[in-house]
């Protein structure tokens, strides 16, 4: 062998040896896959490590198998400008809520992060759902459970091929973050599992969700205040309460909602299709605009169109409460088509302060599968109407 081509070959083995050394294993630092042993430490520790490199493209790598873990929180700044972590197993949480304060998988002051499948993260709800009293008390009041994962303080972070399966409580919080993908993700929980929301996303701006599948409890996506330029498509939500911005208008510290797009989705049995949900007797006023809603499929849904601001989840508020403070404008519903389940599918009740303005229905084709025609509430509205519009109340 010449010594240019030995040279070549030490080179080759050289490189393979850096780029595999990018790769951290949590076998190796003690992760036993038989959903028995605990490998929370392992896990925090090659965290720890990963995080500490400098190089490009760090990566952890959980393998096939299933790995109990514990609370764990993933927290930068990190060396690495794109630190990976690559699940191919199942992490599933511990059952004993006592370990938890408050959530189990926390990511957070990360700038660069790419979790990826095809992996599943399982956060055996089961037990904590019985517990759960939020329905039956003021939601403001009512204990809250870990959450299955947390980006907090996250920037250009993509989310793909992850399955989420029955959290104790949401699914998947995304709150004061920036330039956030969730790609081909699928949350997973029983229709009648306690606010097992799939996204909850608030005070953050430019994130995507597509291509993904959502059935849960609750809402599959839910949008909080001060949420700026979020885009969801292709999204199949089922069961669930629907893609729902609020609510909003309850507290003092809120910001206003702007720039949100639906587009490309369907609704299978769900509670609502698409809805804006406002508090009576707000403290501040507060704004939700620029809104777009399209090409949507609505199958079965009890309310496939609604904004509702009179919003009282425990049918129990007086009726001497002050209208919203939430101005609600330039919102277009277009091209939505479908089934409805309850008789009214189209309902816009918007604020006797501050009634909507620039609401738009282009092209609405909504039945009700029931005895009868669907029919259409609109108060403090007056709808811009394009096109047909079916049902047709809404343009009296």
């Amino acid at each position: 062998m010449s010594s240019i081509h030995s040279l070549a070959f030490i080179f080759f083995f050289f490189l393979l040896f850096i780029f595999s050394s990018l790769a951290v294993n949590i076998k190796n630092y003690g992760a036993v896959p038989d959903g028995e042993t605990d490998c929370t430490e392992a896990l925090q520790k090659a965290w720890t490590d990963a995080c500490e490199m400098e190089n490009d493209d760090a990566t952890i790598e959980i393998p096939e198998g299933s790995y109990l873990i514990g609370p764990v929180m993933f927290k930068g700044p990190c060396k690495s400008p794109n630190l990976s972590i690559h699940l191919a197993g199942a992490l599933l949480a511990k059952e004993d809520l006592n370990l938890y304060k408050p959530n189990w998988i926390e990511f957070q002051y990360i700038n660069g992060l790419n979790l990826y499948g095809p992996g599943k993260i399982d956060g055996r709800g089961g037990t904590a759902w019985a517990e759960n009293r939020c329905r039956q008390t003021d939601k403001s009041d009512c204990k809250t459970f870990p959450m299955n994962m947390v980006f907090s303080f996250v920037n250009n972070a993509g989310i793909s091929g992850i399955t989420s399966i029955d959290s104790k409580y949401f699914h998947v919080l995304v709150f004061s973050c920036k330039n956030i993908t969730m790609d081909s993700v699928t949350v997973t929980a029983p229709g009648d599992s306690p606010n097992t929301d799939g996204i909850h996303i608030a005070g953050s701006e430019n994130v995507l969700v597509q291509s993904s599948t959502i059935g849960t409890g609750d809402d599959c996506i839910s949008v909080g205040d001060n949420t700026v330029n979020l885009n969801v498509t292709g999204v199949t939500c089922g069961p669930g309460h629907g893609i729902s911005i609020g609510s909003l208008g309850r507290y003092p510290n809120e910001q206003d909602v702007v720039g949100l797009t639906v587009k490309n989705c369907t609704f299978n049995g769900t509670l609502n299709g698409v809805r804006i949900k406002t508090w009576q007797n707000g403290p501040k006023y507060l704004e939700v605009r620029d809104l777009v809603f399209e090409n949507i499929t609505m199958n079965d849904v009890d309310t496939p169109i609604a904004i509702d601001q009179k919003y009282c989840p425990s049918r129990t508020c007086p009726s001497n409460l002050k209208p919203s403070r939430v101005k609600i404008s330039n919102v277009q519903f277009n091209n939505i088509a479908g089934t409805s389940a309850g008789k009214t599918a189209i309902s816009i009740v918007c604020s006797d302060a501050f009634p909507c303005d620039d609401v738009q229905l282009d092209n609405i084709d909504l039945r009700y599968n029931g005895p009868g025609e669907a029919d259409a509430t609109c108060i403090n509205v007056k709808p811009t109407i394009i096109g047909t519009v079916n049902p047709v109340d809404c343009t009296n």
